[in-house]
């Protein structure tokens, strides 16, 4: 007799993810009556009240990745379901990508890579480019992941300062009680804040043409903050210098402008794609579900459902 839970894997991660949880439950890829978890690798699928209604059972989603704005976390905590997600395995990875995204835009290596190729070195000298010498980053989202950019960037001699919803009291760095006030101190804008309402379209316009002729914008948090509208019209204006963004509105539909210019640098969302540390986010996404049906409580819920789980716990 099979007494293992019934778990839905929806989307797909790892194969180390498959193995957990054939190992640990019983796996469906469609809504079952007896499905009291979920698996989610992949954030295109909306998971809110509406989507948990096929799932009765429902206890716990267990999310891929640090973000989780594709999840409505506040809705499913208060039907009683606790939504976990991946922090702190994939930060180093991610704030790695993050500087070599600014070092690669600021100093055009896939312009020079693409140069050198096409045989154009033989002809003459590349241009000189920019530099990272004398420049000011402002951090957007001074979470776990931008205080280790933020770490990378010190160790660049580079001055940083940041935004966010209040100021830290345990870090150095000069606090901006507005976005707008940050990028009128700084010229290079890093962009880690998470997506979301609160934050869709926060770099507009004003705030992108704040940074200035020399402004070069990074944006490794979610397409959403950015307005990309106003920032194709920025680039192609010559408003700012340069870009480099990992993540987009409409992934993975990237706009036919940014495409066709040379001076951004353009990846598919690749800041935590390493076989290392995709694996270490899947076994996150396993160990949640484990803990969870094991009665040990959720291994990293998400903010909005710690106390939910607190509550669980004692009862």
């Amino acid at each position: 007799m099979n007494n293992k839970v019934t778990v839905c894997a929806v989307g797909n991660g790892p194969a180390l993810v498959d193995q957990g949880l054939n190992e640990h439950f019983t796996v469906v890829r469609e809504a079952n009556l007896e499905v009291r978890g979920l698996a989610v690798c992949g954030g295109h699928t909306r998971i809110d009240s509406a989507f948990v209604e096929l799932f009765p059972r429902l206890e716990i989603v267990s999310s891929f990745g640090v973000g989780y704005d594709h999840i409505d976390a506040a809705a499913l905590a208060k039907r009683g379901i606790v939504v976990t997600h991946t922090p702190d395995v994939l930060t180093g990875e991610v704030a790695d990508l993050a500087l070599g995204l600014l070092i690669a835009t600021v100093r055009q290596l896939p312009q020079v890579d693409r140069y050198l190729r096409a045989g154009k070195w033989l002809e003459r000298p590349y241009p000189l480019t920019a530099t990272l010498r004398g420049r000011k980053i402002g951090i957007l989202g001074l979470g776990r992941i931008g205080k280790a950019i933020a770490r990378r960037l010190e160790a660049c001699d580079l001055e940083i300062e940041y935004h966010g919803r209040k100021p830290q009291s345990d870090v150095k760095y000069r606090y901006h009680p507005t976005l707008l006030g940050l990028a009128q101190s700084c010229d290079v804008l890093m962009v880690v804040a998470s997506g979301g309402a609160e934050t869709r379209h926060i770099v507009n316009q004003e705030v992108l043409e704040a940074l200035g002729p020399d402004g070069i914008v990074i944006n490794v948090g979610r397409g959403t903050v950015i307005d990309e509208a106003a920032l194709v019209a920025a680039l192609r204006d010559r408003k700012i210098l340069s870009a480099g963004l990992d993540v987009f509105e409409a992934e993975p539909r990237v706009p036919a402008e940014l495409i066709a210019m040379d001076h951004v640098v353009l990846l598919p969302h690749v800041g935590s794609a390493s076989v290392h540390t995709r694996n270490a986010m899947g076994q996150l996404v396993v160990d949640n579900l484990v803990s969870w049906f094991g009665g040990k409580g959720a291994v990293t819920p998400v903010p909005e459902c710690q106390a939910l789980v607190a509550a669980k716990a004692k009862g």
